[in-house]
């Protein structure tokens, strides 16, 4: 499988480098569709703050992909559900740590359907 980062110089505004516009999969020979993960431990129970629920979530999503034998490094394409905009620097700083400064197309949504003690979720599509 070969990634290929698009971001064009013209005609659309520049990425930062944490950003792309958008990655070009050639020959996937799977893709790994996975529900949104939130910050809960083996109990189901949430992370008492942002932090903790964020390392939780990547750690679920490790968890997800070894099941479909992939990493971090298969993610294509990451969506986080952040109940409050202040929450935006903390959940970058996650996935940066997370994919070790890799930047996949990414979207955050600001949205009120989280239960109270579910700060942030995350969905992603990888592929190998």
């Amino acid at each position: 499988m070969e990634m290929i980062a698009r971001n064009p110089t013209n005609g659309v505004y520049p990425t930062s480098p944490d950003y792309i516009h958008a990655l070009e999969v050639r020959h996937p020979s799977r893709l790994l569709f996975v529900s949104g993960t939130m910050g809960l431990d083996h109990e189901g129970m949430a992370a008492a703050d942002l932090e903790g629920q964020l390392e939780l979530i990547w750690s679920n999503l490790g968890a997800i992909l070894t099941s479909a034998d992939m990493t971090v490094d298969n993610i294509v394409r990451l969506t986080s559900y952040l109940s409050n905009g202040a929450f935006m620097e903390a959940n970058q700083n996650a996935r940066l740590r997370a994919l070790s400064g890799r930047a996949v197309p990414t979207t955050a949504i600001i949205v009120e359907t989280l239960r109270d003690d579910w700060l942030v979720e995350i969905e992603i599509i990888a592929a190998d």
